[in-house]
């Protein structure tokens, strides 16, 4: 893939890191570390600025370095990731739908809870 690929697939993983500011169900972190990623194929002085970014760079300089989470960052997480299934109950949304929420999120959790703290 050329340069301009991973700039713009770069950019597109901000943005959706953005939402997820506003969004609860939407990740913020895991998507500045997946531009980080990109960035670092396509431009390295746009990864240069997500890295000293001072609310997205701790957590991307961590991840990199050790693949550690915040203690807090894990609780947000879970919490969030629980209190949308516990929604999904209270809403009475069909029960395959809430069997998918649980196969994708479950295994999210665990992956998230069992990283090194950070």
């Amino acid at each position: 893939m050329g340069r301009h690929v991973f700039l713009a697939l770069g950019w597109i993983s901000v943005a959706l890191g953005l939402v997820g500011v506003v969004l609860p169900v939407l990740p913020t972190v895991p998507f500045m570390i997946l531009a980080a990623f990109l960035f670092g194929k396509g431009s390295p002085r746009a990864r240069a600025w997500l890295i000293d970014h001072a609310h997205f760079g701790p957590h991307i300089q961590r991840w990199e370095a050790t693949g550690a989470i915040s203690r807090r960052a894990k609780i947000m997480a879970v919490s969030t990731m629980a209190a949308v299934l516990l929604l999904s109950v209270l809403m009475r949304l069909d029960l395959y739908l809430i069997a998918i929420q649980a196969a994708c999120m479950i295994p999210a959790a665990i992956f998230v809870w069992t990283r090194p703290d950070g």
